[in-house]
């Protein structure tokens, strides 16, 4: 990539230590540019999640495409291994290192070598036993391990895009 352009890429990336509030704030700012109908699936998604994940690391990006909270074992983004992604009518979870999972039911989406992912019709089908043990297995996967205290993901504003698609459908 050409020098100007790699300039005019970084511009748009705001680092989230420049943006003021908590976490907690910073996210409730992003999902306000959702239909309350997606704002109320996505906390309730976020929620799950972070039951399901035992401790370690949540990254949060308000990129381009979508809001996107990441999990993974320690404070290093490459290391994740499970994410949600907020788009304008659904979420998605993405199993970073799906390609490595067994998916005998064969509903994982995606035909690259890395990453696979499932569209969530509700965040009750976190709950689903199929998908449990898909992220369960992505979990145990991980390397390093997640910290075994377990207890709530530490939350890390990683990256706020200046540049945005919609995030209510037209």
């Amino acid at each position: 990539m050409p020098a100007k352009k790699r300039a005019k890429a970084r511009k748009s990336v705001v680092e989230a230590t420049t943006v003021t509030g908590s976490p907690e704030q910073q996210i409730a700012g992003f999902l306000a540019k959702y239909t309350p109908e997606m704002v109320a699936s996505g906390k309730d998604a976020r929620a799950r999640m972070c039951q399901v994940v035992p401790g370690g690391f949540e990254f949060v990006y308000d990129n381009y495409n979508a809001l996107v909270f990441g999990y993974g074992p320690s404070d290093r983004p490459s290391e994740a291994v499970l994410s949600l992604a907020l788009m304008p009518r659904w979420v998605t979870l993405c199993f970073l290192k799906g390609g490595k999972l067994t998916d005998p039911n064969k509903i994982l989406r995606g035909s690259g070598n890395v990453v696979r992912n499932v569209r969530l019709t509700a965040p009750a089908d976190l709950d689903d036993l199929y998908i449990r043990r898909l992220i369960t297995d992505a979990i145990a996967a991980a390397s390093p391990k997640f910290p075994a205290d377990g207890g709530a993901p530490r939350t890390v504003i990683r990256s706020i895009s200046a540049k945005q698609r919609p995030r209510r459908p037209r």
